[in-house]
């Protein structure tokens, strides 16, 4: 059972967050805290599709070459993408180079756009400040009733690369959810 481990700084910490200085980062400064304007959940948006079937490290340590190559994950530049800017994409050893995940943020940069209220609006309208709290990895689902309804009306929408698993992880990374393991000293840090 995997449980929150204390770290050599005395902190508890998910276990997933003590394994690479990145992680350590990431879990204790981002991961679970709220996200509530359009561009930023967006960008968090794209990094998960980016992600899937790769290691999240991967994502982090290229992260910044993706915000260059995405205009900031500026939901109207990014609209405004080109097939030339999808060739400099995939031309891009800088970020991940898959054309179906490159057309994706594209494409959801323009669905975002179309969204009335906004796509922050859309995303919290799926929070649950109720999650229940879990003690260990094993308490912690892939995907939720929540994360699946998310990801049909997003795709319904247009959205790409948006399925129930990468919703939820959504869901965690920007506070939809607290999934703070109960001995973290994150959990319910940010809520």
């Amino acid at each position: 059972m995997s449980i929150a481990v204390i770290g050599d700084d005395g902190l508890g910490r998910c276990p997933w967050g003590l394994s690479a200085p990145e992680y350590v980062a990431y879990h204790d400064q981002e991961w679970g805290c709220p996200v509530r304007t359009d561009q930023g959940l967006y960008e968090r948006m794209s990094l998960e599709a980016f992600q899937s079937g790769l290691s999240w490290l991967t994502i982090l340590r290229k992260r910044e070459n993706f915000r260059a190559a995405f205009a900031g994950f500026d939901p109207e530049k990014v609209a405004a993408f080109t097939a030339d800017d999808e060739a400099r994409l995939l031309a891009d050893a800088g970020i991940v180079r898959n054309r179906a995940k490159i057309q994706a943020t594209i494409a959801n940069a323009r669905a975002a756009l179309d969204l009335p209220g906004g796509l922050a609006e859309l995303l919290w309208s799926y929070a649950d400040p109720a999650s229940p709290a879990r003690t260990s990895l094993a308490d912690v689902p892939a995907l939720t009733p929540a994360s699946t309804a998310m990801s049909k009306d997003l795709k319904r929408r247009g959205f790409c690369f948006v399925g129930p698993t990468t919703a939820y992880a959504l869901m965690q990374a920007c506070g939809l959810v607290d999934d703070h393991l109960t001995g973290c000293h994150r959990h319910g840090a940010c809520h």
